[in-house]
């Protein structure tokens, strides 16, 4: 593979260079990770998108909200990238990967880009290399990207240490409309979107939207929000009611962090998790090598048997590995 050659044609919106690109960097292979290491540093850093987390429990309408706001974007002339992550079965280890099909207006739009991704069963609502995935849509001169999370519940808060702006979609009537006011994923929406506020369900929409809002103003307010943030509002995916609102407001929302130097304190401190992420990821790939893991099946024997406490066993595992290299 020619990586410079697959770097220029990514920079130059190559949509099939970028779909090769993403399954390179989502390749477990140990060549293609170095292939994909190479790609990425050969990419140019200096394009910059807006990335939008997006969150919510299933069948609250993520594909329809992110579908009919891609559209909108698109018509105002804007390039999009949909990153749509499906959680992967524990037992097979496949995925459904059916984004596009649920997106087919989106999906044939010119000016727009969906990439579904399976999960791998990696924590927090994202797939291990969504991260990377951004960077190259970023390269490939996109706009703005939505990062769609797996949508399973209030541990999906990953997704906010490479977007940013997060927000959370809720259906009305579902339930105790204040139970998602607790640590985790609530803490860092910047908006929560009410979806589905038409037809019936609209004074039910309307009432769920007042709950969140009270509730929100109860919240200790965070250092890169503006006065009235977050905020809770009413939309319609079906009917395309309250999208501009949206965008507008995340508009003000990021052009208030420019301004007062949150955007550019959030995206360094995003690195920062994620060199720390990389790290600990390559920590652990050792303990994937045959050497590890006949080392780990004989003590955990030994813990077994009870000829070792578990906590004397695992000293004695990480004794054995070896030291990494120092450069000099």
């Amino acid at each position: 593979m020619d990586i410079d050659d697959l770097a220029r044609r990514v920079a130059a919106a190559d949509r099939r260079a970028l779909a090769r690109a993403i399954t390179l960097v989502e390749s477990a292979r140990d060549d293609h990770r170095q292939q994909a290491l190479a790609l990425l540093e050969a990419l140019p850093r200096d394009r910059q998108a807006l990335r939008i987390g997006l969150s919510g429990t299933p069948g609250v309408g993520k594909s329809t909200f992110i579908e009919s706001f891609g559209m909108m974007l698109v018509g105002r002339g804007l390039r999009v990238a949909v990153l749509a992550v499906d959680p992967s079965s524990s037992r097979s280890g496949g995925s459904i990967l059916g984004d596009k099909t649920r997106m087919d207006r989106l999906a044939r739009a010119p000016n727009a880009f969906i990439r579904p991704s399976p999960s791998q069963t990696h924590l927090g609502g994202v797939a291990r290399r969504s991260r990377e995935a951004v960077a190259l849509c970023e390269a490939a001169g996109f706009d703005v990207i939505l990062i769609e999370t797996v949508g399973v519940g209030q541990s999906e808060t990953v997704v906010a240490e490479m977007a940013d702006a997060f927000l959370l979609l809720l259906a009305p009537a579902g339930g105790d409309e204040l139970q998602g006011v607790k640590r985790g994923i609530m803490e860092i929406a910047d908006l929560i979107l009410v979806n589905k506020a038409d037809g019936d369900l609209k004074s039910a929409a309307v009432r769920t939207c007042a709950d969140y809002a009270g509730a929100l103003r109860l919240l200790r307010k965070r250092p890169q929000d503006p006065q009235g943030f977050p905020r809770a509002m009413l939309v319609s995916a079906l009917h395309d009611s309250g999208l501009a609102d949206v965008w507008d407001v995340l508009n003000e929302l990021i052009s208030w962090r420019k301004e007062n130097g949150h955007w550019a304190g959030t995206r360094a401190a995003q690195a920062r998790y994620w060199f720390g992420q990389d790290v600990r990821n390559a920590l652990l790939a050792q303990l994937e090598t045959p050497q590890a893991r006949q080392a780990l099946d004989d003590l955990a024997a030994q813990v077994g048997q009870g000829a070792l406490s578990p906590a004397s066993a695992a000293d004695r595992f990480l004794a054995q590995l070896p030291a990494a290299p120092r450069s000099k």
